[in-house]
């Protein structure tokens, strides 16, 4: 096994690892879920992939058919048309924390890997941000839950730590960039866009 295929096997073992984080949760929290096919609401949020997440997506895109890749690289200019008009936004906000974080909120960016039907072309090898969007996730000392969701405050739930995943693909990432010949290992933490992790 190359030094590459051990960095994607770890990553796939966190992604298994969500996976069934996820599994639990619907499982003894399954009203609450309400995640289902076509649902692609997350399929608009706006939101980073780590340097390892980011190579592993573009490997597996590079493997789908053609015409498949072809109908993901029409969504790609548009993804990228409206990350710029929100960095504009994120410009005129200056300093304002506030106004930042209600720009983000409200940013809807379609995933060039959402198909017509609303699914996803990689399902299988989503980012792991992706797979956890249904339960309740812990990150920076706040808990959130996707707004369809029925999980209601105040009550206990089982939260999937962010924090210690984002470490896990910090390390990851460096480890991937080291293998590259990368010195600074500050890349490692640079989040990218799907769209530009496709490209």
């Amino acid at each position: 096994m190359s030094d590459q295929e051990r960095l994607f096997a770890a990553y796939e073992k966190l992604a298994a690892g969500a996976d069934l984080a996820f599994a639990k949760v619907q499982q003894e929290h399954g009203s609450c879920v309400k995640c289902e096919v076509a649902c692609s609401d997350c399929c608009h949020a706006v939101f980073g992939v780590f340097p390892i997440e980011a190579a592993y997506l573009n490997r597996y895109f590079g493997a789908l058919p053609e015409e498949l890749r072809e109908q993901a690289r029409q969504g790609l200019a548009l993804a990228d048309r409206e990350l710029r008009e929100m960095q504009k936004k994120l410009e005129a906000c200056g300093d304002d924390r506030d106004a930042s974080n209600l720009v983000m909120a409200e940013t809807r960016v379609r995933c060039p890997l959402l198909t017509a039907e609303e699914k996803c072309l990689l399902y299988d090898r989503r980012p792991i941000t992706c797979r956890v969007y249904g339960m309740p996730t812990q990150a920076g000392g706040k808990t959130r839950a996707c707004w369809k969701a029925g999980f209601v405050s105040g009550q206990a739930y089982p939260v999937f730590d962010l924090d210690a995943m984002y470490r896990e693909l910090y390390r990851l990432s460096g480890d991937m960039l080291a293998l590259a010949g990368e010195e600074d290992q500050e890349k490692a933490g640079l989040l990218v866009s799907v769209a530009q992790a496709l490209k």
